[in-house]
C-alpha cells in the first residue's frame, strides 16, 4: 500500500522537480501563491466557482493561499474559502494540508502562517505574489516572519508555466477557435447599422454559447481609432476590427480579425495584405531551439520599410493563463518587462501571440492577431480562419 507522500507525489499536477530547481536557483525556501491563475495551475485546474467573476466579499475579499516548501512537496498546504469545500468534496485537492474555512484575505493568510510555523519549514526567503497580495495579508506575513526576506514570486511561477502541457495546449486551442468562430458569426449576422455596443454584446453571447468566458472586446468601426464599445454604428462601406479575449477554463484566446460592409477597395486590400505578410514573416522562423529574438528579427525590418511605419506597430508576447506571460520577447512593448527570452531558445510548448497593427489616419484601425504554438520543427496556429476582409451581414440579408 502506498504511503501518503507517495500518493501526493503521484498526484502533483505540475513539474515539481522544475519548481524545486527554480526555487533553488532563486534561493527561495517557501513559495506562497495567491493569484487565482497560479493557484489554478498548482492545484491542477481548480477555479473557485463562487469567485469566478468578483473577489469582493463583505468587508474583505477572496484570497487563496497555496504554500509550497522547496523540496518538501509532501508538506504543500492550501488555504481557501469555505465555498471551496464543495469543490474539494467533488474532486479532492492533492495537497497534504487543507483548510477551506476562510472568509477573507487576512483570515486565509493567518491560517497559512500558522501552518508554515507548525510544519517547521525553513523561512529564510519567502516568495509571495506581491501584485496579488492585499495589504492586510502582506502585513501579516511580514509581521509573522520579521527576519525573513520576502520577494516577488512572479518570475519563478512564470518560468514554471512557460512550457504548456498537451492538456493546456488543447484548452488554448479551444479558446482560440471559439473566439474566431464567434467573431465570424457576429460579422456575418449583422447588417449595416449595428452599433459597436450591440456587436460587442453579440460577441459576448457567441463566446458564451461556445463554452468560453468572455473577457473583453476591443472594437473599432469606420475611420475611428476609438476601441471602446459605444453607440457608433458600423455602416455601409465601413471597416470593422474585432479584437477579443475569451478564456476556456482560464486559458486565454486573444485574437483579432477584420471585416467590412461591402467590398474593400484596392488600398484596403493592400493595407491588410501588408499586415498579413508581416504576420507570416514573424511566424516563419518559429521553432524549438530558435532564439526568441528571431520573431522580431523577421517582423521589424518589414515594419521599418513600410511607407506606413509611423502608424504601424508589431508585438509578440506570451500567452496562457495570463496575457503577456513567458516568453518575454521585448522590453519595449505596452506591458513593462525585460526581454528575458529574446536571447534564449524557444521551447516546444511555448505559446506566442503575434500581432501587427496599423492605425491609419484616414482608413482606420487595421490589425491581425494570432496565437502561435512552438513545435519541435516549426509552429502551429490556433484559430487560423478569418484572415483577409470578412464580409459583414452575409447571413443578415
Amino acid at each position: 500500500m502506498l504511503d501518503k507522500p507517495a500518493k501526493i507525489q503521484s498526484a502533483i499536477p505540475f513539474d515539481a522537480d522544475r519548481l524545486d530547481r527554480l526555487m533553488d536557483e532563486a534561493g527561495i525556501d517557501i513559495l506562497c501563491a495567491t493569484s487565482k491563475h497560479n493557484v489554478q495551475y498548482l492545484l491542477g485546474g481548480h477555479r473557485a466557482f463562487f469567485f469566478e467573476s468578483m473577489d469582493a466579499m463583505g468587508l474583505s475579499r477572496y484570497l487563496p493561499v497555496l504554500v509550497y516548501p522547496k523540496g518538501g512537496r509532501q508538506k504543500t498546504g492550501y488555504f481557501g474559502h469555505r465555498m471551496e469545500t464543495y469543490q474539494n468534496e467533488n474532486k479532492p485537492f492533492w495537497v497534504s494540508e487543507l483548510d477551506t474555512k476562510s472568509s477573507g484575505s487576512l483570515d486565509a493568510m493567518e491560517k497559512a502562517i500558522d501552518y508554515i510555523r507548525r510544519a517547521g519549514c525553513k523561512t529564510g526567503k519567502i516568495a509571495a505574489e506581491l501584485s496579488f497580495l492585499p495589504a492586510d495579508a502582506a502585513a501579516a506575513l511580514r509581521k509573522a516572519f520579521p527576519n525573513s526576506e520576502i520577494e516577488d514570486a512572479v518570475f519563478v511561477l512564470e518560468r514554471l508555466r512557460a512550457v504548456k502541457s498537451p492538456a493546456e495546449l488543447e484548452q488554448l486551442r479551444t479558446a482560440s477557435e471559439g473566439v474566431i468562430d464567434s467573431m465570424l458569426a457576429v460579422i456575418a449576422n449583422h447588417a449595416p447599422g449595428a452599433t459597436k455596443r450591440e456587436l460587442s454584446e453579440a460577441l459576448r453571447r457567441e463566446e458564451t454559447n461556445r463554452g468560453l468566458t468572455f473577457d473583453y472586446c476591443l472594437i473599432t468601426a469606420g475611420s475611428s481609432l476609438n476601441r471602446a464599445p459605444s453607440e457608433q454604428k458600423w455602416g455601409e462601406g465601413d471597416i470593422l476590427s474585432l479584437d477579443s479575449g475569451g478564456n476556456y477554463h482560464g486559458y486565454i484566446g486573444d485574437l483579432c480579425r477584420m471585416a467590412i460592409h461591402g467590398e474593400p477597395d484596392a488600398e484596403l486590400q493592400d493595407l491588410l495584405g501588408e499586415i498579413e505578410d508581416i504576420q507570416r514573416a514573424a511566424m516563419k522562423p518559429i521553432k524549438a531551439g530558435a532564439m526568441g529574438s528571431v520573431i522580431y528579427g523577421a517582423a521589424e525590418p518589414l515594419v521599418k520599410k513600410s511607407k506606413h511605419h509611423n502608424h504601424m506597430h508589431f508585438l509578440a508576447h506570451g500567452m496562457g493563463l495570463v496575457s503577456h506571460e513567458a516568453p518575454r520577447l521585448t522590453a519595449s512593448g505596452p506591458v513593462p518587462y525585460d526581454a528575458y527570452d529574446a536571447n534564449r531558445p524557444l521551447e516546444t510548448g511555448m505559446v506566442v501571440s503575434v500581432e501587427t497593427t496599423l492605425q491609419h489616419p484616414q482608413r482606420g484601425f487595421i490589425k491581425l492577431e494570432d496565437t502561435v504554438v512552438v513545435k519541435d520543427k516549426g509552429f502551429d496556429i490556433y484559430g487560423e480562419p478569418g484572415w483577409g476582409w470578412n464580409r459583414g451581414g452575409t447571413r443578415a440579408r
